[in-house]
């Protein structure tokens, strides 16, 4: 047992065992864009002890027996679960963020952990995100829907290279928020503020995951053979 998938890559891994991607999150692994990276090497590289992670994802065995398998289902129902579970939900969580980091700024600007920046951060992600899934829902997820195959190749480069920089503004998020931990005495804002934040970091990176690793490869025909 031991070993086995240390040098499988993290977005096999999260394809593949249910449950695996609440592990990567609590060791800060990135399985969405940084998903081509073996445990091995995603583990080096944030200093963390590669088999504990391995240990962990073993342990998850049967613990999600009722997750849905997304490489069963066809490509139809997981471009709908994308519009309803990660699309509309971006759509209601990216307004009141905005709000909240409003607030925050506003009225904390003179402590010393309040995360300036981070409105004009989230309006400008708000604007990204926005266009990027609507180039989705118009162009790519219609071509994928009608077979379009290796033509949507062209497309599919371009949502993945949007893709990472969702993943570095993310990464931006975090550094401005002290990895969303609000400090000692924070407000009830500042706290429901991050408790947001660190939810859009987990549903865009499940998002990102199940177009980058599922929905993208066997829409060009790409699709690891789960067995």
């Amino acid at each position: 047992m031991a070993s086995q998938l240390l040098d499988k890559t993290l977005g096999d891994i999260a394809c593949s065992i249910p449950g695996a991607t609440r592990v990567f999150h609590e060791f800060h692994l990135d399985f969405c864009c940084g998903g081509q990276k073996t445990l091995r090497e995603a583990a080096l590289a944030r200093g963390v002890d590669a088999e504990r992670v391995e240990q962990r994802l073993l342990s998850l065995s049967g613990e999600d027996d009722r997750e849905i398998d997304w490489r069963q289902v066809p490509p139809e129902r997981l471009i709908e679960h994308l519009l309803q579970r990660y699309h509309a939900v971006h759509r209601e969580q990216l307004p009141e963020l905005i709000r909240l980091a409003g607030r925050v700024e506003q009225v904390h600007s003179d402590r010393e952990h309040c995360p300036l920046g981070l409105t004009e951060l989230l309006i400008d992600m708000q604007q990204e995100l926005e266009s990027h899934m609507q180039k989705e829902e118009q162009i790519l997820f219609p071509m994928i829907q009608r077979g379009g195959g290796r033509m949507a190749g062209g497309p599919i480069s371009v949502m993945r290279f949007e893709h990472d920089q969702h993943g570095e503004t993310l990464e931006r998020i975090v550094e401005l928020t002290d990895d969303m931990q609000p400090p000692a005495n924070a407000c009830n804002t500042w706290r429901a503020l991050y408790r947001g934040l660190d939810e859009l970091r987990c549903d865009l990176m499940q998002h990102i995951h199940l177009e980058n690793n599922l929905l993208f490869p066997r829409a060009l025909g790409e699709e690891v053979q789960h067995g």
